[in-house]
């Protein structure tokens, strides 16, 4: 069973920092794409960033291009999304997501596996 642990949101100040990190068990694929997706109240979700497990391709959203970097470890089956120069826009439930195939399918719902969710709050 493919699992998705999110941790890492919380409250910070606008300008400031946070990584928030996603544990992925229960994966048997050779090809997928990981990353994560954001819902803001009364907004659609959104595909912040995703990394491929095939060849470290990644994908960032016009918004969070250069302030936010999303990373592998995979020895420990984690994925990191390090969220600097944070603004109250960014302010939203961030939703670990993973799909199988190359990172072009993880862009075009539905996508296979949820984390949880986590909250980041950047207050102004």
């Amino acid at each position: 069973e493919v699992q998705l642990v999110e941790s890492g949101g919380g409250l910070v100040q606008a300008g400031g920092s946070l990584r928030l990190s996603c544990a992925a068990s229960g994966f048997t694929f050779d090809d997928y794409a990981i990353g994560w997706f954001r819902q803001a109240p009364g907004k659609e979700r959104e595909g912040v960033s995703c990394i491929s497990s095939s060849d470290g391709s990644t994908y960032y959203a016009d918004s969070v291009k250069g302030r936010f970097t999303i990373s592998s470890d995979n020895a420990k089956n984690t994925v990191y999304l390090q969220m600097n120069s944070l603004k109250p826009e960014d302010t939203a439930v961030y939703y670990c997501a993973a799909e199988v195939g190359p990172l072009g399918s993880w862009l075009v719902p539905p996508v296979d596996y949820w984390g949880q969710g986590t909250q980041v709050t950047v207050s102004s």
